[in-house]
């Protein structure tokens, strides 16, 4: 082994982190697309 697989900074699962990243990215874009249908419905 070398020497950063003994020295692990952080012990925590990937997936967990990958998960939470896509549930943010998901969010963040289904804000936008939610306050764009806003705008859209309220001007017309």
């Amino acid at each position: 082994m070398n020497q950063f697989e003994k020295n692990v900074q952080s012990k925590r699962n990937d997936a967990v982190d990958s998960g939470v990243a896509f549930g943010v990215s998901f969010g963040f874009f289904a804000l936008m697309f939610i306050i764009a249908t806003a705008i859209k419905l309220i001007g017309s």
